[in-house]
């Protein structure tokens, strides 16, 4: 039984570190210098996430930021599916740790983004359906608030609750590591987004469209 364990937790190991290290590649940061746009760190809020490089006023940028940073998770994950098939749990370390990586990027002395983009990227790979459910309720949210970070707080928080009722409910039962992981993600979600929690309940928080106060 000794001579299983080592390897595999030695495998897992290096999927973690491997899924870290590519969620860890600041875009956001390396788009906007190559870009000329200055660094992205000392604009606006200081994040490194596509809502900030907006600031910049570069759109494609923004854009750009956005589906990088989301296809790095999904990136990590696939990849060890596609390694590991069968053991959904292997892709699930993948992409928390990509997840990981992109909130606390070893390159930038682990000061990160807040992982929304990240986390759709990772929803949309480890189960299409439930990445749909929850862009669609950033949307929603989003269109009837005009608020980011409120529409990323109930997206994330919704999709623990879909990959339990609504997809089963449809037939499609949600992998044991992938609630986890859409738990784990929601949970960080909210942890980074504490100072944006502060500014919505005191009724300060800047609407989509506006300028950071």
């Amino acid at each position: 039984m000794q001579d299983l364990v080592g390897p595999a937790l030695g495998t897992l190991a290096l999927v973690a570190v491997g899924g870290y290290l590519l969620g860890s590649i600041p875009f956001g940061v390396i788009l906007t210098r190559a870009a000329g746009a200055g660094d992205v760190r000392q604009i606006g809020s200081g994040n490194i996430g596509a809502t900030n490089v907006l600031r910049t006023g570069r759109k494609d940028l923004a854009i750009a930021t956005l589906l990088l940073d989301a296809g790095k998770g999904a990136a990590a994950l696939l990849l060890a599916r596609y390694l590991f098939p069968g053991v959904p749990a292997m892709a699930a370390v993948a992409g928390g740790a990509a997840f990981l990586g992109h909130l606390f990027p070893v390159w930038l002395g682990f000061k990160g983004g807040k992982g929304v983009a990240t986390f759709f990227g990772l929803m949309l790979a480890a189960a299409w359906p439930l990445g749909l459910l929850a862009g669609a309720t950033w949307l929603l949210v989003a269109a009837l608030f005009r608020i980011s970070s409120l529409a990323a707080l109930v997206s994330s928080a919704a999709a623990p609750l879909y990959a339990l009722l609504p997809l089963a409910a449809l037939g499609l039962p949600t992998p044991a590591p992938v609630l986890v992981l859409a738990a784990f993600t929601a949970a960080l979600i909210w942890v980074r987004h504490h100072q944006n929690i502060t500014r919505l309940l005191k009724g300060t928080e800047p609407r989509i469209g506006a300028g950071k106060a």
